[in-house]
């Protein structure tokens, strides 16, 4: 196996469920969208063959230009791949409109769906009057753009950019990013001209625990069961529950929403991975448009998509913990916690090879003077070089949950389902207490194949019975669940903390290739007090799939930005991490009950982010990046000049472009930032009308029903919150154990 190179290794087949009920656009309006992506991602060819009205017509000594770049960019220099990228447009690939489709029905709420509805109405309807008024407010045309050659819908969006009404910058940003997202997931070309493999460059693939799930027949009664503990979740938080719960003697089931991919189905295509992964798709965005947040909805939950840092809570983090009367996160119960599950997982630095990306932040950060250190991986003395674990490990080396946790869990007698939606905890009322005995939920079985593209074999409704709840679905789902079941606390679902993301990009002289070696191995902490109470930014590199960092490239025009995609192999990313001092709220959508959320990333937390983005290209250019980009709207690249070595960062240059960077701040509404950190909505608390849950993680207001994951955080970590999510659920898991004990006396 370990000759395997990644021609020879394939992941297998994760076929998607087909999209439900009837389209959700109009013909009329499927030509405008379409229209607007073939313009973001269009087809490109010379003058003397380009159809205007469809293709995006250049000068021919600029399409041979641009054909050459390509081609030398490509790793086989392959004229005729180059030419085969420059002519895709978004449409030609019946996957991009299927993409769409099914972002558009299963993913976004229905109230934004009706939103995008009016507004592809009034861009595209020629015949009403007060459409062609709307047309003409949006577009300057009273022709619907869909009818416009290519070339005016280029200028059509173009303007939007830069429009003075806001609504119009944020069409050019939602159109813009949706277009580029799903043509990056769904091309056939662009992963051949960057040459990226579909698997990590040497993957051994590993082999995975053998799980076992509770089947149910069918039936069109209600099934009950009975166990001692009942587990929601099989996350980081709810894994280490059942491991310790179980290995103590009692009896467990964790139930899971998503269903178990064996390791040799990872790692997934961006195209399916997305689906079967990750929340609503990957698709969660706050009310205001402003925050996109990633949330792992897997067997194993986020520690099956995270990135492998495993990065202890810090000093400053835990006395304000404590200073809020809760002593246990200055304790050395809490130490000890921390060390164990760091142990579990084999957390080390020492077998850590820095990747490009991560290797230019260190040095960029030396020459400086900024404070860094190496980030710990949880990979069990293995040097695990996979760029790909956002999409799932297929060594098994990283030691998340359904690596680690669980398969301990099972070989000491827990039990699982898959196919779970925990829809309410059952009460019941003896002397004034409200008592938790168990959950209700519907139970989907997997297709006729063993698969989740087909029809379900069974649908039941099933009953746990259990003497202790744990409510682990993480810091987007757990406060549903208590509002579905009934739950009042004012606090419930509130105080969400993000850890908002901002962006840096850097081209470099040489290939970086940064999709190979670990993710996220240094972080530089220079910045991460700036209030002097704990607040500020952590700097570090980010995870370079494609279709995680391409949607950032700004779009000035359909050939600029397919050349700038054929650049990535000269690319680094970085991000600029805030602990948020600020937070705002989940809550269950009116239509459907899915997690809707509200978060603006406020003025405070903005300026830090700000001052991160300055350091982060501080630090590119003293590592010597040729160019560097952030992503915020309206502001030009830096392109160095080479002229002035000797000025280092003192280049005039290139103070004068850090000034742009805060002068243009965080534009909006057109700005926006990205979370794949979700904290604090049913905050840990020495009183209930501070928290959802009180010192041992029980529920304010409730007997044996309990919380434990990240969103019991009395605030944002500030750091990867793996780990202390993990500490936490050891430490309260362990309390309802001895509990269990004491009632068995």
């Amino acid at each position: 196996m370990s000759s395997l190179t990644p021609h020879t290794v394939s992941p297998k087949a994760s076929p998607l469920l087909p999209v439900p009920g009837p389209d959700p656009l109009s013909p009329a309006q499927w030509k405008t969208i379409l229209a607007i992506a073939d313009t973001i991602i269009p087809a490109i060819h010379p003058f003397a063959v380009a159809k205007t009205q469809t293709e995006i017509p250049v000068k021919s000594g600029e399409y041979s230009a641009a054909v050459s770049t390509v081609k030398g960019l490509a790793p086989d220099s392959d004229e005729q791949l180059a030419k085969r990228y420059l002519a895709e447009n978004a449409s030609s690939n019946p996957a991009f409109q299927e993409s769409v489709r099914r972002m558009l029905v299963l993913y976004m709420p229905q109230k934004s769906r009706r939103e995008l509805g009016i507004v592809l109405d009034v861009l595209g309807i020629f015949s009403l009057e007060n459409s062609r008024a709307g047309s003409l407010l949006l577009t300057g045309y009273i022709t619907p753009i869909g009818d416009q050659p290519v070339h005016i819908r280029e200028q059509i969006i173009q303007a939007w950019a830069t429009a003075r009404l806001p609504l119009l910058r944020q069409l050019y940003r939602s159109f813009t990013m949706l277009a580029k997202q799903t043509w990056i997931k769904t091309t056939p070309t662009l992963r051949p001209v960057l040459g990226i493999p579909p698997v990590p460059v040497g993957l051994v693939p590993g082999k995975g625990f053998e799980y076992e799930f509770i089947q149910f027949p069918p039936s069109e009664h209600p099934e009950t069961i009975d166990t001692d503990v009942v587990i929601v979740g099989s996350g980081c938080g709810g894994a280490v529950c059942a491991k310790n719960l179980a290995e103590a003697g009692h009896r467990v089931i964790v139930v899971e929403k998503a269903y178990h991919w064996t390791s040799d189905h990872f790692p997934m295509s961006e195209t399916v991975g997305g689906n079967h992964l990750f929340m609503n798709g990957g698709f969660i965005t706050s009310d205001d448009t402003s925050v996109s947040i990633l949330a792992g909805q897997a067997w194993g939950g986020g520690g099956t998509v995270n990135w492998s840092a495993s990065l202890q809570t810090q000093a400053a983090v835990r006395k304000e913990w404590s200073d809020r009367g809760l002593p246990l996160f200055t304790s050395a119960e809490f130490q000890d916690a921390l060390d164990r599950v760091c142990m579990r997982m084999g957390v080390s630095a020492d077998y850590i090879k820095q990747n490009c990306t991560n290797k230019l932040l260190i040095e960029g950060a030396r020459k400086l003077g900024y404070a860094h250190k190496t980030v710990p991986q949880n990979t069990r003395g293995k040097q695990h070089s996979c760029g790909y674990c956002t999409l799932g490990c297929a060594s098994c080396e990283k030691q998340g949950p359904a690596v680690s946790y669980l398969p301990d869990a099972a070989r000491a007698g827990a039990k699982f389902i898959e196919g779970f939606d925990a829809e309410r905890v059952i009460f019941e009322n003896k002397g004034g207490d409200k008592i938790a005995t168990g959950i209700r939920g519907t139970w989907i079985s997997r297709d006729i194949n063993g698969g989740v593209a087909g029809e379900p074999m069974t649908r039941r409704k099933i009953t746990i019975k259990a003497k202790r709840v744990i409510v682990s679905a993480g810091t987007m789902q757990s406060p549903l669940l208590l509002l579905r079941s009934g739950l009042k606390n004012y606090q419930i679902g509130r105080n969400l903390h993000v850890h908002p993301v901002a962006l840096v990009g850097a081209i470099h002289k040489e290939e970086v290739k940064p999709w190979e070696g670990s993710i996220l191995t240094a972080v530089v902490s220079e910045y991460d007090n700036l209030d002097g109470k704990g607040h500020g930014v952590k700097l570090e590199a980010t995870n370079m799939i494609p279709a995680a960092w391409l949607i950032w490239v700004n779009w000035k025009n359909g050939l600029d930005y397919k050349l700038s995609a054929a650049r990535m192999k000269y690319m680094t990313g970085y991000i600029s991490l805030a602990r948020d001092r600020d937070s705002g709220q989940v809550y269950p959508d009116a239509v459907d009950g899915r997690a809707r959320f509200k978060y603006t990333t406020s003025k405070f937390d903005k300026k830090h982010i700000l001052e991160g983005l300055v350091a982060l290209a501080k630090m590119q250019y003293a590592a010597g990046a040729t160019e560097i980009f952030t992503t915020q709207p309206g502001l030009p690249a830096f392109s160095r000049n080479e002229a002035s070595p000797g000025e280092g960062i003192n280049d005039e240059k290139f103070q004068a472009w850090l000034d742009d960077i805060r002068h243009t701040g965080f534009p909006s509404p057109e700005s926006m930032f990205v979370s794949a950190h979700q904290m604090g909505t049913n905050r840990m608390s020495a009183s209930p009308k501070d928290g959802a849950v009180d010192p041992r993680g029980q529920v304010w207001g409730t007997k044996g029903l309990f919380v434990a994951d990240a969103s019991v955080f009395p605030s944002a970590s500030g750091v990867n919150p793996m780990v202390t999510n993990m500490a936490i659920a050891d430490w309260i898991s362990r309390g309802v154990g001895r509990g269990l004990e004491q009632a068995r006396l």
